[in-house]
């Protein structure tokens, strides 16, 4: 948002399709969006050139053009260098540089240090590989960048990210067809969620809590005056819980007990609470610690409403079915806590609140439910209900234009190794992930009966196994500074040697989550759940 307004992805997933370098940069897309991962490949079978850039060589890896096998934590390193030979090498656009952006002097400076022979000390890529991905990147006449949570579950997420939109910025990916950057959300309707205003600095539609201009559009729809004071974070809400500042907690759809870093530290949180209300589908381990639980409905079969996927396509959703027993939709029930709270909110159906929506969120104006119908799903912005506004494609556009008094600043940013690095007690580096058939913390998954590899284990690569004395399938414990679990291994070709991995689908058998550290990203808020140290020892087993 610091650069564009807007966190959203800038193209659409067609364009996967229709472009000419496809950059996978910490994310695992056939695994963790499958979806997605479709739209590459069309794009790979149409010509387009794929390169992967991940510490484990993932299955996508056999459709890559160039696999770079950076060292957790090191992305800024590598983007840095990949900037300096760009620049070096005169490749950058610089009509566009020019034209569209700032601070283009403070980050040529920034990166200057940043030589590919540097950056392979510090990232472990031959600096051959760099130049020659850098090239590829900055000749192609179309290129997208893709991240997920391997470029934004650390303690400087928000920094990566600031590097891999300066590489966007330096090339002029950005603003046209075929050429953008998409955050792939994690979960569904994240992109919604935020665009709702579930942001601790955000308002529905993107406004900031304390814009003037949209502060006065909430309050005339409204009928009230809007909070003065920013919100927190998920992140800080537990730091003021620790601080015993909450001494409350209403949980929707969540279950931090088991999915927030440092789980040990986080249990002990929640039970120190006052009171905790939680509304959700199952009983997760969270909702099993709560004084109320409020049987919510689940939102994708037996409710109505809306989803916003991750290319800002606004979808209807249809009820299917009912919801059994008690269960009632989300906004059901809040709007009966406000009520009984002296609210009078007399919604009588979700398109009511969409409808209202549409009355603070420009951007959401011209998307009804009967456009939404009509041509399945509308990309946002659409300004205009007429049928001729069908949405945007993809954003910025603006930036190509003569006239744009808006430019896009450049934000310099400097290399931070992670928080914890291996050392001599904790020797090797646990980074997380998901796998293609389960889901995070695996309430809805994990009870699958005809799924094979249902269950935790720890990969490691055949290396250290060795080193280590173990064999496929040993039972090992894996301990860090803030916990330990027990769990089977498994010896894999993905990993390289100190690095190992696990996932948190099954936190009955391996609560993962009591090893990773709750470094914290101070802008987003997010934990740094992709590097911890551990340690590892074989669990010796009884003779039968």
């Amino acid at each position: 948002m610091a650069v564009f307004g807007t966190g959203a992805a800038t193209t659409s997933y067609e364009e996967l399709e229709h472009t000419d370098l496809i950059i996978a940069w910490g994310s695992n897309t056939q695994e963790c969006h499958p979806i997605i991962f479709n739209h590459m490949r069309r794009g790979i079978k149409n010509g387009a050139k794929m390169i992967v850039i991940d510490p484990r060589k993932i299955d996508q890896t056999k459709l890559a053009e160039k696999w770079l096998p950076v060292r957790v934590g090191t992305d800024i390193a590598l983007a840095n260098a990949m900037g300096h030979v760009i620049i070096k090498e005169n490749l950058y656009h610089k009509e566009f540089v020019e034209q569209a952006t700032e601070h283009f002097e403070a980050y040529k400076q920034a990166v200057e240090k940043y030589s590919p022979e540097e950056a392979e000390k510090i990232t472990g890529i031959k600096a051959e590989d760099i130049r020659e991905v850098a090239r590829m990147y900055a000749k192609a006449d179309r290129a997208i960048i893709n991240w997920t949570l391997g470029i934004t579950e650390h303690h400087n997420g928000t920094e990566n990210v600031f590097a891999l939109i300066n590489l966007a910025l330096l090339t002029g990916h950005i603003g046209k067809y075929g050429s953008g950057l998409n955050p792939l959300r994690g979960q569904n309707n994240v992109q919604g969620g935020g665009d709702m205003g579930a942001l601790p600095n955000r308002l529905t539609g993107g406004w900031d809590f304390d814009d003037p201009e949209g502060t006065k559009l909430f309050e005339k729809v409204w009928g009230v005056p809007v909070p003065p004071k920013e919100g927190k974070h998920q992140s800080a809400m537990l730091d003021a819980m620790d601080k015993k500042e909450i001494r409350a907690l209403y949980v929707i759809g969540e279950n931090p007990v088991q999915s927030d870093a440092n789980g040990n530290h986080v249990k002990s949180l929640f039970e120190g609470l006052d009171f905790l209300v939680v509304q959700d589908i199952i009983m997760t381990k969270t909702a099993r610690m709560a004084d109320v639980v409020l049987p919510g409905a689940a939102s994708w079969i037996e409710t109505d409403g809306t989803f916003t996927n991750g290319e800002r396509r606004v979808q209807r959703v249809r009820q299917g079915l009912k919801p059994p027993g008690e269960a009632r939709p989300d906004h059901v029930i809040v709007q009966d806590m406000a009520n009984r709270m002296g609210a009078n909110w007399n919604y009588s159906s979700a398109e009511d609140i969409w409808n209202e929506i549409r009355l603070v969120a420009p951007n959401f104006a011209g998307i009804t439910y009967e456009k939404m119908d009509k041509f399945g799903g509308i990309q946002w912005p659409c300004r205009d209900a007429d049928d001729s506004d069908r949405g945007v494609k993809y954003l910025h556009e603006r930036l190509w234009s003569d006239t744009n008094e808006k430019k896009a600043p450049f934000h310099p940013v400097e290399y931070q190794a992670p928080i914890e690095l291996p050392d001599e007690d904790y020797p090797f580096q646990l980074t997380t992930g998901r796998r293609l058939q389960f889901y995070n913390t695996g309430v809805q998954t994990q009870d699958y009966k005809k799924i094979k590899n249902a269950e935790e284990y720890l990969e490691i690569c055949e290396a250290d196994a060795k080193k280590l004395g173990l064999a496929d399938g040993d039972i090992v414990k894996v301990s860090s500074r803030r916990g330990e679990v027990t769990v089977k291994t498994k010896i894999s070709k993905k990993m390289s040697p100190g690095l190992v991995f696990m996932t948190f689908h099954f936190p009955e058998l391996a609560e993962t989550n009591v090893l990773t550290i709750n470094a914290i990203d101070p802008k987003a808020g997010t934990a740094e759940f992709k590097s911890c140290a551990v340690r590892i020892e074989k669990v010796e087993q009884a003779a039968s």
